[in-house]
């Protein structure tokens, strides 16, 4: 009841602001619409495995699991929802699914008529995705549910004091491939057994697009056109102006490497932002139009969006973005290319950072001292630069074979 309330007032709000807020009119546009959607385009005469990511990086580690369920079970059709814009409005077109909208509020008058419409035969959550009234509504129609790729810690509100009653919504799931082993035994301590330690899909995926990465010319002939062919590479992915300040100021020191920063914004105020602090000759991808407009240039400001995945190739140490906000960004889209990955402090929720501290293929640094420290042990010691990248690409080829493991145990 008190979590009905919640999200009617959350909806509530959301509503209240559309006018003035692009994210929360996105929302509820594209809600709007979703009825429409699967009233169109739902084959009644077809079974459909529906599965929810709330965001980008949640559709990023499901991926692989439509992808290899649309190879291997060509007979079922896959449903795609979203919560977020930044999933939606950048992979509404995604060929991998049958139909993809936005999942409306969990309220559940709009729970029972998104499912009637859609009435999915088996339903997937990513990672972090734990509505109530659709996952009990799930269980009440008896639609084998699971979830993916997720992971609990005792900070959760699940193990609090106060969240007995919410902890129950994780009863609903038929079953819960999690991460790692402290996420099972956590589980295990309130009786709930079904739980199988597969991994992180995403190991799969940032290998699927290691072999598919893009060669982008204009970024070949920058880190082709190194002083004495020496300089070292630095790719800084997803970065904000904290981090921002912190490689440039160092970048603009050392003559003996190059910088390829792809920011997490590029809107102009960002990139002018960006410009302001380099005391060395850039360009923007978008101005580089050939190895003239190069010359000279030591770095290379990306400012287009989806091409950081394959750009990571090009580096020999790749900064990722992120750790002096919310939390890092994805650091093994990197690490697949083997090479050491740098981050700022707040890495706690991720496990991967994590491991890959304690290996050796990664470094997390706190403010400019450390990072400078850093950066002067990697430029000067190139068997301690290729140990870690061989660490970062051993940890994410070890950990591969998830997505097999987890479509092996669905009821396909």
């Amino acid at each position: 009841m008190i979590y009905s309330l919640i999200i009617h007032l959350y909806a509530f709000v959301v509503e209240l602001i559309t006018p003035f807020h692009k994210k929360a009119r996105l929302i509820r546009l594209g809600q709007w619409k979703t009825n429409a959607i699967l009233r169109d385009n739902i084959d009644r005469n077809a079974k459909y495995i529906w599965v929810h990511a709330s965001s980008l990086g949640e559709f990023e580690q499901g991926r692989p699991v439509i992808e290899k369920i649309k190879a291997e079970h060509p007979e079922y059709k896959i449903l795609l929802t979203f919560f977020s814009p930044s999933g939606y409005e950048v992979r509404k077109n995604y060929d991998g699914a049958d139909v993809i909208c936005y999942l409306p509020f969990d309220t559940p008058y709009r729970v029972k008529k998104f499912l009637n419409l859609a009435n999915p035969t088996i339903a997937i959550f990513i990672k972090y995705e734990f509505w109530a009234n659709y996952l009990t509504e799930l269980k009440k129609r008896n639609i084998p549910t699971y979830i993916i790729s997720a992971i609990f810690r005792p900070q959760q509100v699940f193990f609090k004091w106060y969240g007995r009653s919410y902890r129950k919504v994780l009863t609903c799931f038929n079953h819960l491939f999690v991460q790692d082993e402290a996420s099972r035994a956590l589980l295990a301590e309130y009786n709930i057994k079904n739980v199988t330690v597969a991994g992180d899909t995403r190991f799969d995926r940032v290998l699927d697009v290691q072999k598919k990465a893009r060669i982008i010319n204009v970024v070949q002939q920058f880190i082709d056109n190194r002083a004495g062919g020496k300089q070292t590479v630095l790719v800084a992915g997803s970065s904000w102006p904290q981090d921002e300040e912190l490689f440039i100021s160092y970048f603009n020191d050392h003559p003996e490497m190059k910088l390829i920063i792809a920011p997490h914004e590029i809107h102009k105020e960002h990139l002018l932002g960006i410009a302001s602090l380099l005391k060395r000759k850039s360009v923007r991808l978008s101005e580089a139009t050939s190895g003239e407009t190069l010359e000279g240039v030591d770095c290379l400001i990306i400012d287009s969006f989806g091409l950081l995945s394959s750009i990571y190739r090009y580096g020999d140490i790749a900064y990722i973005g992120g750790g002096f906000g919310v939390g890092i960004h994805n650091i093994l889209e990197a690490a697949v290319y083997g090479m050491p990955v740098v981050f700022g402090p707040k890495y706690q929720k991720f496990k991967e950072a994590k491991d890959l501290l304690q290996l050796g293929g990664a470094f997390s640094i706190a403010n400019q001292e450390e990072f400078n420290k850093c950066m002067d042990e990697l430029f000067s010691d190139s068997g301690l630069l290729q140990v870690s990248g061989k660490k970062a690409d051993e940890y994410v080829r070890g950990n591969a074979g998830v997505t097999a493991r987890i479509v092996k145990e669905l009821p396909l």
